[in-house]
């Protein structure tokens, strides 16, 4: 409590935070509260619905060489779950700005030229021959996905990412087995649960 017998800024964020979570468990949406998930709230797109880039995240192909490669669901999504991304989309990607770890008012702000760097700094890189990788670029945060050769370095790729100027996390989502199981949604199967 401060002098003047308030909680304090802190807590009423806080509270916010739990009157938030309760009303969106109420309304049957995806919870996630202190890194644990509601059993079976998971949030999908309805059979049929039509899959777009609402957002305009840079999504593209850093390399193609095994052809049979299942392409990711990358920033695809319905209508339905880009509206109910959007509050999140802004509270996310002002908080980088307001906690002064950004100078741009909004973390998405970043991604077209995170995106730039990528595609200047790796496509075409030796390390990339005989994969076929997709980057996603969102809120700063660079998503590889596609098929690699046995043995490729993951790792290496992650460092390769990362030190990109302004990009604060990378996940390296890769696999060599096309036909096995994906870690990655793919756009032939959107609804598949997340690996």
């Amino acid at each position: 409590m401060d002098a003047n017998g308030s909680a304090g800024r802190g807590a009423w964020a806080t509270g916010g935070a739990v009157r938030r979570a309760l009303a969106l468990a109420r309304a049957g949406a995806f919870v996630a509260f202190a890194g644990i998930a509601a059993p079976g709230a998971v949030a999908q797109a309805p059979a049929g619905a039509e899959l777009r880039n609402w957002y305009n995240d840079p999504f593209f192909a850093l390399s193609s060489a095994i052809r049979d490669c299942p392409l990711p669901l990358g920033p695809l999504m319905s209508k339905a779950e880009a509206d109910d991304d959007a509050h999140y989309r802004v509270e996310r990607g002002t908080t980088c700005w307001l906690a002064h770890k950004c100078t741009k008012p909004n973390s998405y702000l970043y991604d077209a030229d995170i995106a730039a760097a990528i595609r200047q700094q790796l496509q075409g890189d030796a390390m990339l021959a005989d994969t076929s990788v997709w980057i996603t670029v969102q809120r700063r945060f660079v998503y590889a996905e596609g098929c690699v050769s046995a043995g490729f370095d993951s790792a290496a790729l992650e460092r390769r990412l990362a030190a990109i100027a302004d990009v604060e996390q990378v996940f390296v989502r890769v696999t060599p087995d096309p036909r096995g199981a994906l870690p990655y949604k793919t756009r032939a199967q959107p609804l598949a649960p997340a690996p």
